[in-house]
């Protein structure tokens, strides 16, 4: 960035050198024509003709001595805007180069933003994972204790019906083995008194079974 010192310092400089280099020239001219009587009066001491001599000063006359003059001028205002133009292009390069620093910053706050929420999310799904699988095991282990006490439940209760069943037969069974040997017995009884009593027997009988009764 250009200092604001610097440049009036030169723009000073600039203001204060241009008088001079155009100064200058009217000096040289004067000193250049003293010393023509000077050179005049020498030729005319050494050899006695006449030699004219051109007017110069460090040996540069006159009419280079202004363009110099204005040459030194013209460098110096351009010299002077070349700074303001190369302080203006870095001026111009920092804020690109402070741009493209400000938007790499803002797009690292980003990503690490959003690498924080991916990592939040992927610990709360592994979290959501790990607590669907253990509701998943206990409610595997739910169903099948449920299911083997429901087949236990199941298995006892066929088992008691059959019992039922097979203890209701025995006695179905035995009843109607009485009943038959009842049947069987009753003939038998019958067959065996109609053989050996006649109707006085069995008047006789009656009559027994009469006088118990009273």
């Amino acid at each position: 960035m250009a200092n604001p010192a610097a440049s009036t310092d030169t723009a000073v400089a600039t203001t204060a050198v241009a008088p001079v280099a155009e100064t200058a020239a009217p000096a040289a001219a004067p000193t250049a024509e003293t010393a023509a009587p000077a050179a005049h009066a020498s030729t005319e001491a050494h050899g006695g003709a006449e030699e004219h001599v051109t007017p110069s000063a460090l040996g540069f006359d006159a009419s280079m001595l202004v363009a110099l003059a204005m040459l030194a001028v013209i460098i110096l205002a351009i010299w002077k805007k070349v700074p303001a133009m190369i302080a203006g292009a870095l001026d111009g390069q920092i804020a690109g180069i402070k741009q493209q620093l400000d938007q790499a910053t803002a797009l690292r706050a980003e990503a690490e933003n959003i690498k924080v929420e991916y990592e939040a999310k992927a610990k709360q799904a592994a979290r959501d994972a790990d607590a669907m699988k253990a509701s998943a095991e206990a409610e595997a282990k739910q169903i099948v204790a449920r299911a083997k006490s429901d087949a236990t439940a199941l298995i006892e209760r066929r088992a008691k019906a059959a019992e039922e069943k097979i203890a209701a037969a025995e006695r179905a069974a035995i009843a109607d083995v009485r009943n038959k040997a009842a049947s069987a017995a009753a003939a038998a009884a019958a067959q065996l008194i109609a053989a050996h009593h006649d109707a006085k027997a069995d008047a006789a009988l009656i009559d027994q079974a009469i006088a118990s009764l009273n």
